[in-house]
This record gives C-alpha cells, structure tokens and sequence, in this order.
C-alpha cells in the first residue's frame, strides 16, 4: 500500500484531515527513528515489534574487483508481527 492510500483510508477510519493523519504518520516514523537508532526497541500493541541489531564490520571481497573490503558496523531493524495481528490474519484467510 501506498503512502498515500494509508493516509486516506487512516483519515477516514478517524474522521480526521488527512494532513493531520500525514502529520500522525511522519511523528510515528521519527519516533522510531529514534528509539532504534538509540538501539531501543519499539512495541506497538496488537500490531507488532521494531527491534534494532547491530552488525558488526565485516571484510567482505568485491565481485567485480576481487578486492577485499572493510564494510563498516550497520545498525538493522527487524520487524515481529505480534500473536495479535497474526492471528487476525491468519483468520482472515481461512475465511
């Protein structure tokens, strides 16, 4: 789904404009931002979990150069859908 269509159909569930559900959005995205650039993990009830790993540098060999490489420490976030949304899901396509 688009960003666009998110915040239309968002707007409309809560009767809100949708630059203030846009405005919603962007908070909720810098937000998590930075918590997980804190190395902070991020819960959102009923719907799942932002959880930041680290990964440490690494030499890695360039295909087209056969040269190695450091690669610097990268910081990832992973998603865990909670049991909640899953299992809303999973009852959604049974039916």
């Amino acid at each position: 789904m688009e960003h666009r269509k998110l915040v239309e159909q968002l707007a409309g569930k809560l009767g809100r404009s949708k630059a203030d559900v846009n405005k919603l959005v962007e908070a909720l995205a810098v937000v998590v931002k930075a918590r997980c650039s804190e190395q902070d993990s991020v819960v959102i009830p009923s719907f799942g979990t932002f959880e930041p790993h680290k990964h440490t540098e690494q030499v890695q060999r360039d295909p087209e150069t056969g040269q190695r490489v450091l690669m610097p420490p990268t910081l990832v976030v992973d998603f865990t859908v909670s049991n909640v949304l899953k299992n809303k899901l999973k009852l959604k396509e049974q039916s």
